[in-house]
């Protein structure tokens, strides 16, 4: 797995108390019960934690932990837009 997947599934398990064993790449954040409202502050967390801006609708409940590790992998390595 990529050092942002790392990344991501540290900020779940530190910042909001997931418990590990529950994730895993393929895993959806419908499966850690999680729905749209978590996802926005998650991301507002992720642009606070890695200093990069991410819509809030960006990520929806049914993406997995690896797509949204890869969104912020693209995020982190493309250029910044105004």
């Amino acid at each position: 797995m990529s050092a942002m997947y790392g990344r991501l599934v540290g900020l779940l398990v530190d910042r909001f108390e997931v418990n590990r064993a529950e994730i895993g790449p393929d895993t959806t954040f419908e499966d850690l019960d999680m729905d749209s409202l978590f996802l926005v502050e998650l991301l507002l967390v992720i642009q606070s934690e890695f200093g990069v801006h991410i819509d809030d609708d960006a990520a929806s409940p049914g993406d997995t932990i690896s797509q949204v590790a890869d969104l912020l992998e693209r995020h982190t390595t493309s250029p910044a837009s105004s």
